[in-house]
Order: structure tokens, then sequence, then C-alpha cells
């Protein structure tokens, strides 16, 4: 059989772990028949900012090989167990703040039933909030803890974790491993793509220091510039800015305030009056980025907003901009190339799902790669796949914003209905009666489950009334006691797990696990 190529137009995030799967699934370094390459510019850089991860993560990075304590080393990388809301229910007021986190951990489930229509009957006024009666990480997370113990091996532990980290040094970590499983790295500049007068399709790519490059594949990880999925092939994006109203992003990397300081197992995203604030903490530094609608903040009220936030530090680092569109190409996969990454769409940074639709559209293409026969039926089940999974994600992220009762115009704006997605409105209806089942979900399409919605509705204080049928829910007693044993192990948890910052500082030392303390 010939050989067939697959030729990956930029580095960083996207086209280093695009490459990085590839090569693991077809095993190029002994595999004659594929050959995949990177075409990387050196005067392109990389947004690198702190990043935030979905724990999908962990098994994409050990099916590739990497070893997770060499990955927490080299890009100063933190664990992260979830995300905590600050400020996203109420407008703050004199005295008044509050919180709620989604963790990564499934909620409990009882034997033969969900704990979840037992705390919905449960008094309103006196209940813990729902993260916390359903699962021990929102204790572990919240007391400091790591999400794993001291002889926990690679990406292994007793709760569900993702990872933060510097998007820069991971894509050098991608690079490395992926230069190592075979691919090729060439570095140059692209200067033009040529098409087939026929088909359409690229016929080649034109560079400044390698001359013409030809493949029969070509993955699009040129970032916002999406250089051959729009500039040359002009695949149509779909804007969803009127749901999703943040089109903008001030960040800055700043160091901790003082040595040793206690580093937190999630991400903090603190609501304002236009937006929110996301707070990423990496081993050495914490990633802040101040994201905004410019329709209801200015660029100067945004950067006094991210300086309020860090007290006046923002002022002594340089922050970058980064404008964005939210939306996403209605064809990613356009006869023979493919956008992964920014190029094939982006809508905000709200639940890191930008790393989760790399690692899903490298999966994909490398199940779905025609090594022989025409290309249109892959094209067709990538592109219905990958568009399914942004139209499920924007509807998760609206979830967040269309149930807050701030009184800012941003947040009354995010109630209109008109704003709010069709599907997500007859859901919300229906979970007025009974909660989020898996049932309303198509797994394949899916980047969150339904216990996902659960702990945002409920953590931002959503009533689903089961008062009319409490007597079709008869094991009241045997849920109270698996609520206290849930209370009873979350303390032994956050008692016996080390800190976070102890794990942490222990990995980057390379010592030996065993010898992590608290």
């Amino acid at each position: 059989m010939a050989e067939r190529s697959i030729l990956v137009v930029g580095g960083g995030t996207a086209g280093w772990l695009t490459a990085a799967y590839l090569a693991r699934f077809f095993d190029v370094a002994r595999n004659p028949r594929i050959r995949v390459t990177v075409l990387e510019s050196p005067e392109i850089g990389i947004i690198g900012v702190g990043e935030g991860t979905f724990p999908t993560i962990r098994n994409t990075l050990r099916y590739i090989g990497i070893d997770e304590s060499q990955f927490v080393r080299t890009t100063s990388a933190t664990f992260k167990q979830g995300i905590r809301f600050d400020n996203w229910v109420q407008t703050p007021a004199a005295g008044r703040e509050e919180h709620f986190l989604h963790p990564f951990e499934a909620p409990f489930h009882a034997e033969g039933y969900s704990l979840v229509s037992y705390w919905l009957l449960q008094d309103e006024r006196t209940r813990v909030p729902f993260a916390e009666a359903m699962s021990i990480q929102n204790r572990v997370a919240e007391a400091g803890r790591a999400p794993k113990g001291a002889d926990e091996g690679d990406f292994a532990g007793p709760l569900n974790y993702a990872y933060h980290f510097d998007a820069a040094r991971v894509a050098e970590v991608l690079s490395d491993h992926a230069r190592a499983s075979g691919v090729h790295h060439l570095q140059g500049l692209m200067t033009g793509v040529e098409l087939d007068p026929e088909t359409g399709a690229i016929d080649h790519v034109v560079t400044r220091e390698h001359g013409n490059l030809k493949a029969d594949l070509y993955v699009d990880c040129s970032g916002f510039r999406a250089e051959l999925i729009d500039g040359a092939l002009g695949v149509p994006f779909k804007e969803v800015g009127d749901v999703l109203f943040t089109d903008r992003a001030l960040a800055c990397k700043l160091p901790y305030d003082q040595e040793g300081s206690p580093l937190r197992s999630y991400t903090v995203a603190s609501a304002h009056e236009a937006g929110w604030i996301w707070d990423i903490g990496l081993s050495g530094a914490h990633g802040v980025g101040c994201v905004y609608s410019s329709a209801h903040m200015s660029d100067d009220a945004a950067a006094r907003t991210l300086e309020r936030y860090t007290g006046g530090r923002s002022l002594e680092v340089s922050s970058r901009q980064i404008p964005f569109r939210a939306g996403y190409r209605t064809r990613p996969w356009e006869k023979n190339c493919v956008a992964v990454g920014l190029a094939g769409g982006f809508l905000e940074p709200l639940e890191s799902t930008g790393v989760v639709m790399i690692e899903a559209a490298a999966a994909m293409i490398a199940e779905l790669f025609p090594h022989y026969g025409p290309a249109d039926g892959p094209a067709r089940r990538f592109n219905e796949l990958m568009v399914a999974r942004y139209e499920s994600i924007i509807k998760f992220l609206k979830l967040h914003y269309c149930l807050s009762q701030r009184v800012e115009p941003f947040w009354r704006d995010n109630t209109a209905a008109s704003s709010i997605p069709d599907q997500l409105r007859d859901l919300l209806e229906q979970w007025s009666y009974r909660p989020p089942s898996r049932f309303d979900f198509v797994l394949d399409h899916e980047s969150f489950a339904f216990f996902n919605y659960q702990y945002i509705l409920y953590g931002m204080g959503f009533r689903t009334d089961l008062s009319p049928v409490r007597d079709e829910f008869p094991h009241t007693d045997e849920a109270e006691k698996i609520f206290e044993r849930i209370r009873h192990f979350g303390d032994l948890a956050a008692r016996d797990l080390p800190s976070h910052r102890a794990l942490i500082e222990r990995i980057q030392a390379g010592e030996p696990a065993a010898t992590v303390g608290s």
C-alpha cells in the first residue's frame, strides 16, 4: 500500500497534541505507510497563558505515552479538581459573598436510587450545598488538599482530576514526545496555499524555507488565523455571540505573594459586572485573566476590573489582550483539510473546553482517517460529531449565565429568552420537575455529563420541586445515613491526603511520591 501523509500546519497545543496522538495511533515510528509532519513557524508565538483542562486529558496523555511526573515538572503543572464559581448567583453586596464548586468527581449514587432527589427534598434553608452533600471532593479541594495520595502512581488517584499548566511549555513537551515518536518537524513559514483547479482541494502549501509541501491530509492548527480552512478553503464560521456574549480577555501572569503559600487545586472563576475573571494556579505563578463582553464593558474598564481583582499587581506586569469570536466552523473537515483547535472554533475560556475539543478532534481524525478510498464519508461524520459537540458545549456554557440573579445589564441580557438555545429552555422547563438525567444527553456528542449540569444548576440555586411527589421517595432515612458517610469520608480525606502544595513541590523536586507529607 502506498504511503499516506499528514501535514499538520502549526504547532502549539493543538498541532503537537494532534501529531503526538496520530503518531501513537498509527505507530509511525515503525509504520512506513504513514508519515506525519508538523510545519511550525518560529516567528508565530503561542498564546501562553495559564490554561486549565478537563479530566479527559489524563487518558489522552497516558495514551500517547507521557510520564505524568515529568509532565508536571516541565510544564509548571498543578492538579485541578474542578472550578469554584465566585459571586455568579448574586451581585455582591456589603457582607455578602457566595461561591460554589463544580467538582470533577461524579456525585455519589446509592444502590438502586439517586441521592439527588433526597437532597432536593431537604429543607433549602438548612441543607448543605449540593457539591458538598454529594461528593467528598468539595471538602478535599476547599481544604487545599491534593486529589491523590503519596503512593498513587501516574494518572491514578482516589479522586478525578485534570491539570493547570503553562500552554507554551506543554507545546514543548508534546513536541519533544511527538518527534521521539517518529513525527517529522519542519520549521518554516507558510507563504501560500495552492488548490487543485478541478476538485478545489488543497494541492500543496508553499513555504519560504522548504518550497512546496504536499500531503494526503492537511490539519489546520494555525490558530485564529485559520490559514487553510478559512484563508484557502473559505469554510463558513458560525458566530454564536447572540448566545455567548463575551468576546475579549485581558490576561497576565503574577508571582505568588510569598513563597510556599497554599496552592489551590481548582480554577477560580470570579464573576464581575460584565463577565468573569479566571485565576489559575501554576506551581510558580498564577495566571489571571478578565473575560468580558465589549458590548457591556470598555477595554479600560476591564483593565480596572483586573487591577481591582489583583490588588493593583496587574499594573506591575505586562498584560495581553486576546480578542475572540465565539463560534465554530460549520464544516471543520473540508475536502482534504481538517481544522483543529482555534482554527476550528472557540467558544470562551469557561469550563476549559479548548483542549477538550483538540483531544476529541485528534481521536476522531485517527479513527476516521481514510487509508484508502474517498474522504467524503469520514468528513461528513467528523463534521456531524464536532458540530454537535460545539452545540452541546454552547448549551452548557449558557447554563452558567442564564441562571444568574445578578442585576447588571450583562447578566440581565443573559437571562433573555431570545439568547437561550431552544433545547436548553426545554430542558430547564423539564428540570423544574425532575433532576437532569443521563437520558437527556447523547454521550457521543457531549463533553459534559448530566451530573455536570446538576452541579451548575443546584450550585446556582435552581429549584427542582419534588414536594408534590415526596411520598414516592421512601428511602429518606437511608439517604441521610449516606449523606453522613459522605461528610465523614470527606473529613477523613481532607485529613489524610497531602496538601496540594506539598505534593507538587515533591514532584518538582523529583522525589519519590512515598516521601510526600502534609
